[in-house]
């Protein structure tokens, strides 16, 4: 392990703390020096762009390099394609190592995450009076480890103590010692029960830092030594368990770090005590395993069985022992990494600090967009921040730029001008600059603290970073994000990078300030220090307000998970937060139903049918630290519901987490392992989660879905009123042909809707047939859209002709009908034409014979209904109003003496008969439809209504229509005239055409003017109506009443113009 930076200023070990990190820097200059001029080589498969880069780089560098250039080190080629891809290599010239990538995740981990900062006990000199004391209680140990990082102080060669552990029955209970032989080697023996080991040699004796691992187990007295990941040392037979040894270590003592007890928890000898340094010491009550033991050296804490994690708060430190906090590079799980040797096909190990060239693969789309971006962009962010900045601090090419280890002043001044830049911004970022200043935020995410005089700046550097963050996560940008999806994996990268900064904030934390809080409008975040120590522990809660929402947003750790922590031992705890409001992040999120969005299973359960899952809330995330290492503890938190309103929709909350491991070329996707909801309310949900990671509420929402009884009634009322609508629709066009209804536009547009309603009504019985037909169903769909628009225009043409009946239109009845028969027929087929060319692949919907209502297709019929009812509503109303005013100025002239209640009915019946002899014609029962979703009682409505609309139009138009009973009365009296004509003067009847000129003229014979006398058949007297001043419109002759006969009234598709 090396170290970066130490904060002892005079200390005997002052010089290896040097040497480690002038190692480290003066590799990352080199790299800076001799990465400006290599020449990469592109190669090209069929699913991946490959980079050869022959500069020399170590493994992490090299790793960081191609994951700047949003690429991913080289992975091992199967096994079937190793050798057809080291022949392609060396097509292209590439001979030699090269390094490759670890699936397992653990060397894959970005710099960060091997920047492990820990604090170390130094022990100077050897002495009576230094100790530490582990204050965790002891349980009986019948398997024990303990691991450490150590620094063994070369000036002496005597016995020292790394620890001891002492019990009131015994005292040489469990120990370590050690000493430096003469070959210059240090030499471990293991005490348990009194019982000791051999020293054996285990490191060499270099001052450098080392890990150690011991173990023991009660079966067989096994016991094991490790350093450095490597096994030195193992044996059995060390106090077995017999009748005078203890079947397991005893627990409830006392250990101590740098000491041999010779009593329970003191009487100290100086010359068998501790010099050197310690730090990282954890003990487990069970033996680990050589790949868990590797983990620990690598800075990955095995959390099963743990009975002490290291940690300041949980030691009590005798005051002449100084403490002091080091930043190590963790090695990967062997001190070695993987390389591939082009030519042989091989692979081997080598130290992951050694320099090779590499090679980074791209995945193909995402190389292409990358490109993309960069020749289509004109660069004006970038240009503009460099221009600021009068220097380069963001290059114009992704391909170009290289790893550099950013200085926190560089990052500081570089992020200050990048946020005074978009604060400016009023148009989109393009994708190439957004490609470059996320470039940079992984640059700035990996910035080294050098000095401490450099933490002051920290602050700052959070605030900035934060802004960037929220300026780039902006809605304008939506879609410069999608453009460049391929390539960056989602703009959840963002959070991870997010998660780096904060812990940057960490070493500011100090007893005097315990939180730091930064927020910039959707983004927030911060770092506080828990203290376990208090006697009153209460629940942590992470409280943030949006500035959209009078609510709060917030997070807690319960108290018995705090409660949890202490008892582990721990006296104090790191906690950092962040929160992405709902108008930032979510707006760039995967849209549903793509691959790396959260989706369940689409199903129909219930009435109810799954339509889409999205995020409806903030983002926010909490993460519990102990000396820089990871806790997993349980959360809840509450987050406010962001949704448009969807009264027709139901919506449920799911408490999921953003797992990046899942589908990683998507950047990952939402999960709900370890969620569950607490408490849901319709603007807001509580969630409880057993570990710690970035949350969020999914709304999944689901149309509301009829039972298949339901459907069922539905579909054979919808069938059997369709039938009856299409017969009284058949019978009443065959009336209005063949007993001679008077030609005019009237009838001439009451014959062409009740035709396109007649065949509208045809198609829908029949169109279940053709569903398993695509052919058939996309015609039927086609037909069926074509025919409803036609009946709806043809209705609209009836609101028209009755408007041009109240109002005076000077047009022409010839021109009129042109333009009437233009609407009814002309715009369906020109709206129906313009839908079929837009809209080809989509018209049709999945499982039935209609218009595709999953997409905006179907207001290519939905649109021009609800103008045309709109239309034909202000139309009845206006009949109405006329209506009205006519029948309560006739009532006072005839019935002057009436009572109130006779003209109230006279007024109620007035406003009633239009609108009941209207509706069928103006199609105004299909406004029911807009009420469908509310209840399946509107939809039966709705159905009756409708699908009735044909036997509607048969009783008001064809069995109640005045002039349809006038022509079957005139046939009904031609035919007895006839009749009795040819009984009485047969031969004269034969010889005279008086009669019939009569009837093809339109003018009644005296016999049929005789026969058409009926009193129920007498027109009443009207000059005292229509002559008198402007009030109502003409009657016209021949109109007969609905409620009664004798009580005429105005024939309301009739009307003519009155000065209304």
């Amino acid at each position: 392990m090396s170290v970066l930076y130490g904060s002892v200023t005079e200390h005997p070990f002052q010089q290896v703390f040097s040497l480690s990190r002038s190692l480290f820097v003066s590799a990352a200059l080199a790299e800076n020096q001799t990465s400006k001029d290599f020449a990469p080589v592109m190669i090209e498969t069929l699913r991946h762009m490959y980079e050869y880069v022959p500069t020399a780089l170590d493994w992490w560098h090299a790793d960081r390099f191609c994951d700047q250039r949003f690429a991913q080190l080289l992975f091992e080629p199967p096994d079937s394609e190793q050798s057809s891809f080291s022949k392609l290599l060396q097509s292209h010239h590439i001979r030699g190592s090269v390094w490759l990538n670890e699936r397992d995740g653990v060397l894959h981990k970005p710099k960060w995450r091997r920047n492990h900062i820990v604090p170390v006990l130094v022990f100077g000199v050897k002495t009576d009076t230094k100790y530490v004391k582990v204050l965790s209680d002891f349980p009986v140990l019948p398997a024990v480890t303990a691991c450490a990082h150590l620094q063994w102080d070369t000036r002496s060669q005597e016995i020292a103590t790394v620890f001891s552990y002492a019990v009131p029955a015994f005292i040489n209970e469990f120990q370590l010692r050690g000493f430096v032989d003469e070959e210059g080697f240090v030499r471990f023996a293991l005490i348990v029960h009194g019982h000791h080991s051999p020293y054996l040699p285990v490191f060499r004796a270099d001052g450098q830092w080392h890990h150690f691992c011991v173990t023991w187990q009660q079966e067989n007295g096994t016991w094991a030594i490790y350093a450095d990941g490597k096994r030195r040392a193992s044996a059995s037979g060390l106090c077995t368990a017999g009748l005078d040894a203890p079947q397991a270590i005893y627990g409830q003592g006392t250990f101590i770090i740098g000491q041999d007890q010779d009593s329970l928890g003191g009487t100290f000898k100086a010359k068998e005590s501790f010099s050197g340094n310690i730090t990282d010491l954890h003990i487990w009550q069970k033996v680990l395993s050589v790949e868990q033991i590797e983990n620990v050296r690598s800075c990955w804490m095995v959390e099963q069985e743990l009975v002490f994690g290291w940690s300041l708060n949980a030691l009590e430190i005798e005051s002449t022992v100084e403490e002091v906090t080091a930043q190590f590079l963790c090695p990967g799980p062997v001190e070695e990494c993987r390389v591939f040797e082009v030519g042989s096909s091989g692979f081997h190990h080598t130290s992951c600090l050694q320099s090779l060239p590499f090679i980074c693969r791209y995945r193909k789309d995402a190389y292409w967009q990358l490109k993309k971006a960069q020749l289509e962009s004109s660069h004006l962010l970038v240009s503009h921040v460099n221009m600021l900045a009068k220097r380069m601090v963001i290059p114009e090419n992704i391909f170009t730029s290289n790893v550099r280890d950013m200085n926190l002043s560089v990052a500081l001044g570089t992020l200050d001008v990048l946020a005074t830049v978009l604060r400016k911004e009023e148009t989109p970022v393009e994708s190439s600059d957004l490609l470059m200043v996320l470039q940079l935020l992984k640059q700035v995410a990996d910035v080294e603290i050098q000095e401490r005089e450099e933490l002051e700046m920290l602050e700052q550097l959070g605030q900035y970073y934060v802004e960037v963050t929220e300026l780039i996560l902006e809605e304008q940008n939506i879609e410069t994000w999608s453009s460049i999806s391929q390539a960056v994996r989602g703009p959840m990268a963002v959070v991870e990078l997010c998660d780096r900064v904060v812990s940057l904030l960490a070493p500011l934390l100090t007893s005097g300030r315990t939180k730091i809080t930064i927020q910039h409008q959707n983004v927030g975040m911060e770092v506080r220090k828990l203290e376990l120590s208090s006697q009153q522990l209460s629940s942590e809660t992470y409280l943030i307000q949006s500035p959209e929402e009078d609510r709060p947003d917030f997070i807690e750790i319960p108290v018995e998970e705090i409660q949890r922590l202490k008892a582990k031992g721990l006296r104090r705890v790191t906690v950092k937060n962040m929160w992405f409001g709902y108008s930032s992040l979510q707006h760039c999120l995967p849209s549903p139903g793509s691959s790396a969005a959260f989706q369940d299973v689409a199903a129909s359960d219930g009435g109810q049918k799954y339509l889409s899952t999205a995020a409806g809330t903030a983002v926010i995330s909490s993460t519990v630290l102990s000396d820089y290492q990871e806790i997993s503890t349980s959360v809840r938190y509450h987050l406010q519901h962001h949704t448009q309103d969807l009264p027709d929709k139901l919506v449920g909350p799911i408490c999921a987490f953003w797992n990046f491991s899942l589908s990683p070329d998507a950047g990952g996707m939402w999960s709900t392992a370890g969620c569950s909801v607490v408490t849901s309310l319709p603007d807001s949900t509580v969630c409880f989660c057993n570990h710690t990671t970035n949350f969020a509420v999914l709304l999944q929402v689901y149309e509301i879905e009829r039972t298949t009884k339901e459907e069922l009634t539905l579909q054979t009322l919808t069938f059997i009123g369709c039938g009856v609508s299409f017969c009284a629709l058949v019978v009443t066009f065959i009336l209005f042909l063949v007993v001679g209804v008077p030609k005019n536009e009237r009838t001439t547009v009451h014959k062409n809707l009740i035709f396109a309603l007649a065949a509208a009504e045809a198609l829908l019985m029949f169109s279940e047939l053709a569903k398993t037909n695509q052919v058939l169903c996309f015609l039927v769909t086609a037909f069926l859209h074509l025919s409803f628009m036609a009946a709806f225009s043809w209705m609209l043409v009836e609101g028209l002709l009755l408007w041009s009946k109240v109002v005076a239109v000077n047009m022409s009845e010839d021109r009129r009908m042109k333009f009437y028969y233009a609407t009814g027929w002309g715009l369906p087929a020109i709206i129906v034409g313009v839908t079929l060319a837009t809209s080809f692949n989509n018209y049709v919907a999945d499982n039935y014979c209609w218009l595709n209502v999953q997409t905006n297709i179907i207001w290519a019929f939905v649109g021009p209904v609800l103008f045309i009812l709109a239309v034909n509503t202000f139309v009845l109303f206006r009949v109405v109003v006329v209506t009205v005013s006519s029948a309560r100025r006739r009532a006072k002239m005839l019935t002057p003496n009436s009572s109130l209640e006779n003209q109230i009915g006279i007024q109620i019946w007035a406003t009633a008969k239009p609108i009941l002899v209207l509706l069928p014609v103006l199609g105004l029962t299909w406004v029911c439809g807009i009420l469908v979703h509310l209840s399946i009682i509107w939809a039966y409505v709705f159905i009756v209504l409708n699908s009735l609309q044909g036997l509607y139009i048969f009783l008001v138009y064809a069995i109640y229509n005045s002039e349809v009973r006038n022509a079957i009365q005139r046939m009904k009296d031609k035919k007895k005239a006839l009749s009795f004509t040819n009984c009485s003067h047969p031969i004269n009847y034969l010889s005279s055409p008086r009669n019939t000129t009569s009837w093809e003229t339109g003018k009644l014979s005296p016999a049929a003017a005789s026969a058409s006398s009926n009193p129920l058949q007498k027109d009443p007297p009207v000059k005292n109506i229509t002559n008198r001043g402007n009030f109502g419109g003409k009657i016209p002759m021949g109109i007969s009443s609905i409620k009664s006969p004798e009580r005429p009234a105005v024939e309301l598709t009739a009307f003519k113009s009155s000065g209304f």
